[in-house]
């Protein structure tokens, strides 16, 4: 399978299973709700009764109705007979064979036994209830019969107890209590039936809360400016569960799901043929797709999750984040479009779709025109103070547009704003963060790296002197050119500055480090070309010692492309009798350029360094080697893999040729000062 086979075959697993999870992660049902509060008016245009809608209670009167109801239904029990009779016939067993007791004190005491279980013993937090007013009414079931009974009239064991004690007391009845432990034969046996009393209930409820009416079909629930009634308000939740209750399924599947699946399904393809036929550089970067797709699917199902929370967050995340990070890393098209398909499929969360859509359009715009060549962390904090203002304003008009007044701003969302801009604020942390992950290098990186002060660049201005200048210049002459054609001009002038460090190790082998002495001299030709071509690879060694960013190395790499060097190649045809030698030991390794950014720099390379042979360097003379260096790069295939088009070179040459103009401009002759004449006086010196 061919490697572009296999990056198409990966990227759209990626895509797919970035798909699946973020399905996965969202609602079950449509978010997109209606947005209205009790006592505010509606926002919304006239919403019309799709259906039939019972007209039901508010939550308010409900609850009131089904609280009256509960403290004044009556609780039903059942009796146990079997209680009853065990625990009499065990009494009777006791009073004949464990006391002295008569028979007829022993009849005395189990009619008085018989009795208390005929009105019913109740267990004791039924007696509390009762005592307590909780109970009003008791309902006894005997065969199917409901017996009521007044509350009042149940006693509970230590209530029977009590009774017993007390008959038990008169003197023809002494000795009951100390013969016999009464406790031993009560137990409550009329027990509370929940099933049943639940029945009553529930009857009672659907009765009480039966509906008031109804909204029939096509006729308006509410209209645009009316206050949301206690009233309204239950219609409108009534015709909210409807609404769900009545998601249409086909096979068990619900088509809510089926459509939010469709949907992310088409925003991943359109992401997908977005990067394969619009930014095909990027597409071919497999670091940058796997970034790319992990760094949406991640923000959205954190989204997903946040607001599954609590709705109300979706206001403190940062989506500016996106298009940040991505201008950072990407381009300024590809991070607005990105952007966008991270909106658009975050909008599925959210309950006014319109309103989210529209702020973080809005949002997104302002981050990427902040940050398009970001070269201070100063400004994530401008940014972020400017999208804060933009969330503010939009909000509010929002807001007034829906309802035409301020009392339906919710405060707290402007809160919710200031956090959010208060994480965009610290954005670069998470920059560095995917530096370091993904290898890329941001601007503000390039900024850090261009501080002449770094280690390498130090040492490079101490070692080799004239190699520093020569890079200074080199990097102004990139950095110009790449603002001109809109290329990145803080990688051509980091790129630039640090294209020359191999020379390091052999300072005094490259002409603009010497000072009288050659050592070509003592070499052969293939000998001084093998060092000079040599410091590419110095270069790229000290490069990865210093970990210095890729992009740096590949500017190392590519500064010459696969270029000769031109001037040993030259003296060795020469002595070969002016016929071509084998060109491999005079042919740097290469590549060619690969960026437009690299072309650039080997342009104002080659161009600066050639300036400096000219011995009259006026404008026409800068002009003319200018176009034979740049021509020749050309004719060489030097630039064939580069992104630059034949207009990007005029450019280019043009801005050398201005900028190498003032490098080199002439000065005015400044004449001699004058040495006024000395006056012959008198020989005497006291004269």
């Amino acid at each position: 399978m061919k490697k572009e086979n296999r990056k198409s075959l990966l990227y759209v697993l990626l895509i797919v299973a970035a798909g699946v999870i973020i399905t996965l992660f969202l609602p079950g049902k449509s978010t997109n709700t209606l947005i209205y509060e009790q006592g505010k008016p509606w926002t919304h245009p006239i919403l019309t009764a799709p259906f039939d809608i019972p007209i039901e209670y508010d939550s308010i009167t409900a609850q009131q109705i089904t609280d009256s109801i509960d403290r004044n239904t009556a609780r039903i029990y059942k009796r146990d007979n079997s209680v009853s009779a065990r625990q009499i016939s065990q009494l009777s067993q006791k009073l004949q064979s464990g006391t002295s007791l008569s028979p007829m004190v022993q009849r005395a005491l189990l009619s008085e036994m018989s009795d208390l279980y005929a009105n019913g013993i109740v267990d004791a937090d039924t007696k509390s209830q009762i005592k307590d007013g909780e109970i009003k009414e008791v309902r006894i079931m005997a065969s199917n019969i409901a017996e009521v009974v007044d509350p009042e009239s149940l006693i509970s064991v230590k209530d029977a107890y009590h009774w017993i004690d007390s008959v038990m007391s008169k003197p023809l009845y002494f000795g009951v209590m100390s013969q016999v432990a009464i406790n031993n034969y009560l137990e409550p046996n009329l027990m509370y039936d929940s099933i049943e009393t639940n029945k009553l209930l529930e009857d009672a409820y659907r009765k009480a809360l039966a509906p008031q009416g109804i909204v029939q079909t096509g006729e308006g629930i509410i209209d645009h400016g009316d206050i949301v009634t206690p009233q309204k308000y239950a219609i409108l939740k009534t015709y909210e569960r409807m609404m769900q209750e009545r998601e249409m399924k086909v096979n068990g599947v619900n088509l809510s799901i089926v459509g939010q699946t469709v949907f992310v399904a088409i925003m991943m393809l359109v992401l997908y043929f977005f990067m394969k036929l619009m930014r095909p550089r990027t597409y071919t970067v497999t670091r940058k797709m796997v970034f790319i797709i992990s760094f949406i699917t991640v923000f959205i199902v954190v989204v997903e999750l946040i607001v599954g929370f609590r709705y109300i967050l979706i206001y403190a995340v940062p989506f500016a984040l996106v298009p940040i990070i991505m201008t950072t890393f990407l381009d300024s098209r590809t991070a607005f479009y990105i952007h966008m398909i991270v909106v658009l499929l975050c909008s599925l969360v959210a309950k006014d779709q319109a309103e989210f859509i529209i702020m973080q359009f809005v949002a997104g715009n302002i981050a990427i025109v902040a940050i398009k060549e970001m070269s201070r962390r100063s400004q994530l904090l401008a940014c972020a103070f400017f999208i804060f203002i933009a969330y503010c304003l939009l909000y509010t008009a929002m807001v007034l547009i829906r309802s035409g007044n301020l009392e339906t701003v919710g405060w707290h969302e402007y809160a919710m704003f200031a956090f959010n801009c208060v994480v965009l604020a610290v954005a670069y942390l998470l920059i560095y963060v995917i530096e370091r992950i993904f290898g890329f290098t941001s601007t503000v990186t390039l900024v850090e790296l261009s501080d002449i002060n770094t280690p390498e660049l130090r040492m490079l201005s101490e070692a080799c002197p004239g190699t520093f200048q020569h890079s200074l210049q080199v990097a102004n002459l990139a950095q110009e050119a790449a603002r001109k054609i809109n290329a990145n001009s803080q990688l051509a002038r980091a790129g630039a500055l640090y294209h020359d460090i191999g020379k390091i190790n052999n300072p005094a082998f490259f002409t603009e480090n010497q000072i009288g002495v050659n050592p070509h001299d003592t070499l052969t030709y293939t000998q001084s070309a093998r060092i000079v071509i040599n410091h590419v690879a110095d270069g790229i060694k000290r490069a990865e010692k210093a970990k210095l960013p890729q992009v740096i190395r590949d500017f190392i790499a590519q500064h010459h492309g696969k270029g000769k060097a031109r001037y040993f190649y030259t003296l060795a045809c020469k002595a070969n009798g002016n016929q071509p030698v084998d060109p491999a030991p005079f042919t740097y390794p290469g590549p060619n350029p690969q960026t437009k950014e690299a072309a650039i720099m080997m342009m104002a390379d080659a161009c600066e360094a050639a300036t400096r042979s000219l011995k009259e360097p006026d404008e026409k003379a800068i002009a003319a080697i200018v176009e034979k260096v740049i021509n020749g790069q050309i004719v060489e295939g030097l630039l064939d893999e580069a992104p630059i088009s034949f207009k990007d070179v005029g450019i280019i040459k043009r801005t050398f040729i201005e900028r190498l103009r003032t490098f080199y401009h002439l000065r005015i002759a400044y004449p001699d000062d004058v040495v006024p004449p000395t006056s012959s006086g008198p020989d005497d010196p006291e004269d």
